[in-house]
């Protein structure tokens, strides 16, 4: 029996994904984030597990590559300007500055373990910045996952800036890993105005082919729908969302193709291009966005099943020590410095947000994707770069995930009276002239009365659910309401 046919790999990839999704479950009780959960259990069916053998770094590096392009696109999709405008300057800084900052200092540190007789790593100076810069950015898929999973709200724009800062420093990141190794591998020296000259090339590049690239997809949804009105038989409407999504996820990778043939940073085009297509009017939004959810978590799942598979845990063992140490540095020294340095002159960011901004500083998948590139350019220590960054990302989501909701509590940072709109499953159409917003009633608000036409709405209002320990009310006037009752409210928009 052939052990590599076609039919043994969908068996055993359809193994991966239903164990990975029922164990995944678990990360509700756990309080483990369900996405290291996804890497334990590719470990667990891998070479040191039940033997399956996968060592295929160029396989891994493209498949993370298209995973890498769907979660930043669908989380651009979801990115509010509205929202995210109050902090998109600290924001911008932390997801550069940041991540070079946090490079530096990781780097650093790591030189000067290699230079210390007790370890067992000896890194020159730029491998030592190599290993940093794939470890410099916080994971989007991580953040999202986290922060979306458990939907609470943060104070003082937390959630957003968080969000925007973890979807958009990946770039950065690949630059410098991209830069450091063509550095190490031709030899070149790299001057600071090198490095400056191409880091702002990929920049204006990939911020420019992904600003095109978004109304040019904005418009060939146009042209789809133009087209279904003009013929006799109309089109069902969940299969006009599905070609439309599936006409966004080829924009996606165009994007990134253009961009990278331009020589410039494919994956901030991919990003960019959700934000423009996000913020745009869409026709069945709530639909497209579902849609795309549901690959962002595919992409997640497949990713961290397959990095689970590639690492082989006793290897680990070798660089388990320092890599502790790394880890340690990141979490407690490096990233907190490059956060409160970073946010300097942001005078209104208080203490307790920027310690919260520090401990968030989420590893995953990226960074291990990144580590792979080292191993395919068979730099010297590639070995260890790629087992030590795997293990930090482990040691991050174990100790930094399972405290993200725990943190901001402690820190008196958690909104309570954010809600979520969306629990409602109500979507309207971008082009009518109305907005949804929810309200959770308190004691004041039920003062003057406890029924619908008691309450003081503004004018062009109206209630259209009510939602109560989990059920929902259609209401009336006369329906008495209870404090901690959530009202989702339809208004005309000014």
């Amino acid at each position: 029996m052939e052990l590599l046919s076609s039919e043994n790999i969908l068996l055993a990839g359809s193994v991966l994904l239903i164990s990975g999704v029922l164990i995944g479950k678990l990360s509700y009780r756990s309080g483990l984030p369900m996405l290291l959960i996804f890497l334990f259990v590719g470990m667990f069916f891998g070479t040191d597990g039940l033997g399956i053998q996968f060592s295929d770094m160029h396989t891994a590096q493209f498949t993370g590559m298209i995973a890498l392009c769907i979660i930043l696109f669908s989380g651009g999709v979801g990115t509010r300007l509205s929202v995210i405008k109050p902090i998109v300057v600290p924001g911008l800084v932390l997801s550069t500055v940041g991540v070079l900052l946090t490079a530096i200092f990781t780097g650093l540190f790591i030189w000067w373990l290699s230079g210390m007789s007790w370890t067992n790593i000896h890194f020159p100076f730029m491998v030592s910045l190599l290993l940093a810069a794939t470890m410099s950015s916080t994971d989007s898929a991580s953040v999202f996952g986290i922060l979306g999973q458990r939907k609470i709200g943060l104070r003082n724009h937390l959630r957003p800036m968080l969000e925007l800062e973890s979807g958009s420093n990946d770039p950065m990141a690949y630059m410098l890993t991209l830069m450091l190794i063509e550095t190490i591998v031709m030899g070149k020296e790299m001057s600071g105005l090198t490095i400056a000259t191409e880091l702002l090339l990929q920049f204006v590049v990939g911020g420019a082919v992904g600003l095109m690239s978004g109304r040019l997809t904005l418009r060939l949804i146009a042209l789809y729908e133009r087209m279904g009105r003009k013929v006799v038989t109309k089109e069902d409407s969940s299969q006009a969302v599905s070609m439309i999504s599936i006409m966004m996820l080829g924009s996606v990778f165009l994007t990134f193709s253009v961009t990278d043939m331009l020589s410039g940073n494919g994956y901030l085009a991919v990003y960019i291009c959700g934000i423009v297509i996000g913020n745009a009017k869409l026709s069945n939004r709530r639909a497209i966005t579902k849609f795309l959810d549901g690959m962002t978590w595919l992409a997640q799942i497949v990713v961290f099943l397959m990095l689970g598979l590639l690492v082989n845990p006793h290897e680990m063992l070798s660089v388990a020590a320092v890599s502790m140490l790394i880890g340690l540095f990141m979490i407690l020294v490096g990233r907190p410095l490059s956060v409160f340095l970073s946010l300097t002159p942001f005078g209104k960011i208080d203490l307790k947000s920027k310690a919260y901004i520090s401990w968030v500083g989420l590893r995953g998948a990226v960074p291990i994707i990144f580590a792979t590139y080292p191993v395919v350019s068979d730099i010297e220590g590639a070995g260890q770069i790629f087992n030590i960054v795997f293990f930090v990302t482990i040691l991050s989501l174990v100790i930094q995930g399972t405290t993200v909701i725990s943190g901001a509590k402690k820190l008196g940072l958690v909104d309570e009276d954010e809600s979520d709109e969306d629990d409602f499953g109500v979507e309207l159409a971008d082009e009518l002239p109305t907005s949804l917003q929810t309200i959770t009633l308190t004691a004041d608000d039920l003062a003057s009365g406890t029924t619908l036409r008691d309450m003081k709405l503004p004018a062009g209002s109206l209630v259209m659910m009510i939602k109560r320990d989990g059920d929902y009310i259609v209401p009336n006037g006369t329906r008495n309401l209870r404090e901690g009752d959530v009202l989702l409210i339809i208004s005309e928009s000014k």
